[in-house]
């Protein structure tokens, strides 16, 4: 062989071997980056199930928050109905002592009034025969003994007796 064909073939030789370590190298690349790209897509889907997880768990806290405040608030609507309902009772039962107690004052005044005036009334009664006769006996129509049906000695008086009545 001549030194212009040696040259030649160590050349391609050279040449070959580069190829051959540029393709090696270019291989090695191919897979890097493809190992990076799967990585990162590993992380990419780890990072949106843990931000779904997070989503779903703060939906879950805040639904068993709002159920637990809805039921909180049931039960002091239960409570303030039954203490409405209680006090609603228990102004009804005051208010029915009230009418009670009115109408027993009423009618202990009627009683105290009924008297007062039927002994007022009985007064003004003799009186008026007391005026009569008196005028009669001034003119001389004097009254007979036998005919005294009008006249009376002493006055008469009327007693009423008043029951107390009692507060409830």
């Amino acid at each position: 062989m001549t030194s212009h064909q040696e040259q030649s073939y160590k050349a391609g030789e050279t040449r070959g071997k580069t190829q051959e370590k540029a393709g090696e190298a270019m291989g090695a690349m191919r897979e890097k980056t493809e190992a990076a790209r799967d990585k990162t897509q590993g992380t990419a889907q780890t990072a949106q199930q843990k931000a779904h997880e997070t989503a779903q768990s703060a939906k879950d806290k805040t639904s068993q928050a709002a159920q637990t405040t809805q039921q909180k608030a049931q039960e002091s609507k239960d409570k303030t109905g039954s203490y409405m309902s209680e006090t609603g009772e228990a102004i009804k039962n005051k208010a029915q002592d009230a009418a009670g107690y009115t109408k027993d004052t009423a009618e202990a005044g009627k009683d105290k009034t009924s008297g007062f005036l039927g002994q007022t009334g009985e007064q003004v009664k003799q009186m008026a025969v007391g005026a009569t006769d008196a005028v009669k006996h001034t003119l001389g129509f004097g009254a007979d003994e036998g005919n005294k049906e009008h006249v009376s000695s002493a006055p008469s008086s009327t007693t009423t007796t008043t029951h107390a009545t009692e507060r409830k």
